[in-house]
């Protein structure tokens, strides 16, 4: 099965790769600009704030190395932060921390898409990890039965991707209200975080478009059992 020389398969993700391809480049350029902005604090400091005037004074802030590798980790009730924004006082840094400060109120709000992101981890990972495996074998062997397997088991990433959205966009929301009523970022600069917070929610969706429209590949070409390559 080598998808490479199929061009419906690129026929069909065609819009979703040039999405991801526009989202990843604006978000680079517009995290690059309002870098260039100070804030009145570092990203540390801010989600610190946020989460602080939470309750959630629990909740560690430990700086993580690469790019804008932020995440918040439920389990470890850690705040993991990029260089980029841990230390940095920038509009960029503020906005990329408070997202992440989002994440950790919604674990406290107990926030029922999140809850459900996190209980099908294990299972997405196992499933977006094994499926191809289970598609090259079952076409190789024209089984029809792997194939299928293998659809089911990415099916597990792409329903990740689509409970991840909701939650996404909600850490941002929540991210914007914290700022704001606390006095972090003042009214006429808030346009920067709003630009870094709606930029990388794209690349989410691009992400998210272009799983779903390969799992439509697999089922219209494999669904049916077919060893058309």
């Amino acid at each position: 099965m080598l998808l490479t020389l199929d061009p419906m398969y690129w026929l069909m993700l065609a819009p979703a790769l040039l999405l991801g391809i526009w989202a990843q480049a604006r978000v680079r350029s517009t995290f690059a600009r309002a870098e260039q902005e100070p804030a009145p604090m570092s990203g540390a400091a801010a989600a610190r704030h946020v989460l602080d005037s939470a309750g959630l004074q629990n909740i560690a802030i430990e700086p993580v190395d690469g790019f804008l590798s932020d995440h918040y980790d439920p389990r470890a009730k850690v705040l993991r932060l990029s260089p980029h924004v841990y230390q940095n006082r920038s509009m960029a840094a503020v906005g990329v921390a408070a997202h992440e400060a989002g994440h950790a109120l919604q674990d406290a709000k107990g926030y029922t898409p999140l809850a459900l992101r996190n209980a099908i981890v294990p299972v997405a990972s196992f499933g977006s990890g094994i499926s191809m495996t289970l598609l090259m074998i079952g076409f190789l062997l024209s089984s029809a039965t792997l194939i299928k397997v293998g659809i089911v088991a990415f099916s597990a990433g792409v329903l990740f991707q689509l409970i991840n959205l909701p939650v996404e966009f909600d850490a941002s929301r929540r991210a914007k209200a914290q700022l704001d009523a606390l006095g972090v970022v003042p009214r006429q600069e808030q346009e920067h975080v709003r630009s870094v917070l709606s930029a990388a929610a794209w690349t989410y969706v691009a992400g998210t478009l272009q799983s779903v429209m390969t799992l439509l590949y697999f089922i219209m070409r494999f669904g049916g059992g077919s060893n058309r390559s």
